[in-house]
């Protein structure tokens, strides 16, 4: 493909995932890989430059550009080398007129900004959430062979205050190796991996994940737990909840059960197991706030309405885990986001509302205090981003 045929390119991409932020459809990532399968004549170079040109103009954008063109003409007016390819010709973009409409430059959509301030986040905080992530891996210690991994993964460095985390160059291809066939690593961030060894489960354990989705906490559960105890692991989402199952037995894990839950009756389906578990981890549905540098056209789709129906559904759910505890026992209420209406006044709400319970600090080496909690964020630990609550029952 020519240069301006990449352009083009990426422009009709840009108004593939411009129109999916607007409507609630398919995440970037996802209308990327199905544009490419549709066309298989585009060589690995023309995939990965034209990849490369749709995640610098999302990043360039903070609002929601009007149109793949105007994202485009944007990033062009950055790069003179990328304005010569709107040329005109056959394959590539009309040619640049000085009055057509251009997506303006910025970090977040204009209703975000006072939040993200409230919530103690400054402009290099802000900047630092639209970086590219890294790439990382949890050594599965339940298969004996994953300690052979740090020497034999190429470019593979540990991550300083996580036991079982490596770092690899970010074009590292994973899921073709046959260490991960056979289940001694899993992909998961190493904030995810520190937020979810807050709880401090151990083996023998009764734990509950009551958020599963696909299960990469429920196996770093398992894990820590020595594959010995119990780990229920529940979501309102079949398919997500699926992909536990297969992920489990490439990874050894034998004490893990699922189990779907309808919307607004979870508490009915979980009646057998209130006041038993040992350890609750809500790793609750939110804005996402803290992962925009693995996906950032997120912020395209957040608005204050949805983000007003995350805090009461994460308030329902934590009200939810908290009934599920025996007593003595912990709940990790885990979101990943930055935002304090997510994390930190979620748990003072909480604790408003359950004078039974308090708060204990997670001793996590990394991150700082935000509330009762801790906040991890890319600028200041770089990892995803996230906020960890420990709550005990009395």
């Amino acid at each position: 493909m020519t240069p301006a045929a990449r352009s083009q390119a990426a422009v009709d991409l840009l108004d593939r995932i411009i129109t999916a932020a607007r409507e609630g459809g398919a995440a970037a990532d996802t209308l990327i890989a199905r544009w490419f399968a549709e066309r298989r004549y585009a060589g690995s170079k023309d995939r990965r430059a034209i990849r490369e040109l749709v995640y610098d103009a999302i990043r360039l954008c903070g609002e929601r550009p009007e149109s793949g063109r105007a994202a485009m003409v944007a990033l062009a007016r950055t790069r003179p080398e990328l304005g010569a390819t709107f040329d005109g010709s056959s394959y590539g973009p009309a040619a640049l007129e000085d009055a057509e409409p251009v997506a303006a430059a910025g970090v977040l959509p204009a209703w975000l900004r006072k939040r993200f301030a409230q919530s103690g986040l400054g402009d290099a905080e802000q900047v630092a959430l639209l970086e590219r992530a890294p790439l990382d891996i949890r050594l599965n210690r339940l298969k004996p062979d994953s300690d052979s991994l740090a020497g034999a993964l190429a470019g593979a460095v540990p991550i300083a205050h996580v036991p079982d985390a490596l770092r690899l160059p970010g074009d590292t291809s994973l899921e073709r190796l046959p260490a991960y066939a056979e289940g001694l690593f899993e992909i998961q961030d190493a904030g995810s991996q520190m937020v979810t060894a807050a709880g401090g489960a151990r083996p023998g354990m009764k734990v509950v994940d009551l958020c599963a989705g696909g299960g990469g906490k429920t196996l770093t559960l398992a894990a820590a737990m020595a594959n010995q105890g119990s780990i229920l692991a529940t979501d309102i989402d079949r398919a997500r909840l699926s992909r536990l199952a297969p992920r489990a037995e490439r990874a050894g894990v034998t004490i893990a059960e699922t189990r779907l839950l309808d919307p607004g009756c979870e508490g009915k389906r979980l009646s057998d197991w209130h006041g038993a578990a040992d350890l609750v981890l809500i790793d609750a549905p939110c804005s996402g706030t803290g992962t925009w540098r693995r996906n950032p056209e997120a912020r395209w789709r957040l608005t204050d309405a949805r983000l007003k129906r995350l805090t009461q559904t994460q308030a329902a759910l934590i009200d939810i885990g908290a009934a599920l505890v025996a007593s003595g026992g912990t709940l990790v209420y885990i979101v990943c986001s930055l935002l304090d209406a997510e994390g930190a006044d979620q748990v003072a709400g909480f604790l408003e509302r359950h004078r039974d319970w308090q708060a204990v600090r997670p001793a996590l080496d990394a991150g700082r205090p935000r509330g009762e909690g801790v906040r991890l964020t890319p600028l200041h630990d770089d990892t995803d981003g996230f906020f960890v609550a420990k709550l005990v029952r009395a």
